[in-house]
């Protein structure tokens, strides 16, 4: 019995498993974080999702609740045409990504500094709840090295994290694995935190091009678990 525990205790916690083709099933719903902005569109092909930005900006997101003491690693699959060949995280205007994987996370109000539930409060009332306590970005970014890590030159609350970069890997289904408890851990000085939602973008609003992404097979696992 304590045997079998156990087991389903390390099973795949999946977050994203696509099915058949059309639009995004609920929970999955597009988050927009500007109405001025034109959203990617997302829709179901292949048994992934497919984005597709055209000077555009939307995420694709979904609540989670996820244990990351028993399954901290994050896997996935994504694909992309190529990478957004003028973007530059380190500019507002060049903050577009051919795709990324988002994973938000409310944080206790003891580990955010007054100056900072302020602020956050004030971008509640322009954009809403989408705003979260704090954010890790898995990108796909266009020059920076795999690894690199950097705040969003918008919010010190949302971490940038090159997950793949260039055209090495673009036009070919990649495999990802990342720990989040521990990419978390880095940004946010160790202080706590519980992923609420994950989200998929590909966006070209800053740069106003296109890019086209593929997502598939999200889901956690044990840190000692090979990714399903």
């Amino acid at each position: 019995m304590i045997l079998v525990a156990a087991a389903l205790a390390m099973a795949p916690v999946w977050v994203g498993r696509f099915e058949g083709a059309g639009e995004p099933p609920p929970p999955w719903r597009i988050v927009r974080m500007s109405r001025r902005v034109r959203p990617t569109s997302y829709r179901i092909v292949d048994n992934a999702v497919e984005a597709n930005a055209d000077n555009s900006m939307a995420l694709l997101a979904r609540p989670i609740a996820v244990d990351l003491a028993a399954t901290p690693i994050l896997c996935w699959r994504w694909r992309i045409d190529a990478p957004v060949a003028t973007a530059d995280m380190a500019r507002r205007g060049g903050d577009d990504y051919a795709a990324r994987v988002y994973v938000a996370f409310d944080m206790p109000d003891s580990a955010i500094s007054a100056g900072t539930r302020r602020r956050l409060a004030l971008a509640r009332t322009l954009f809403g709840r989408n705003v979260p306590d704090a954010a890790l970005n898995y990108v796909w970014d266009n020059r920076h090295p795999v690894g690199t890590h950097r705040k969003s030159v918008y919010t010190s609350r949302a971490e940038l994290i090159v997950q793949e970069t260039g055209t090495a890997n673009a036009g070919r289904w990649t495999p990802e694995r990342a720990d989040v408890a521990a990419d978390f851990a880095r940004a946010f000085g160790g202080k706590p935190g519980t992923p609420i939602q994950l989200a998929l973008a590909t966006d070209t609003d800053n740069t106003h091009g296109k890019a086209r992404a593929l997502f598939a097979d999200l889901h956690f696992v044990g840190r000692n678990e090979r990714c399903a």
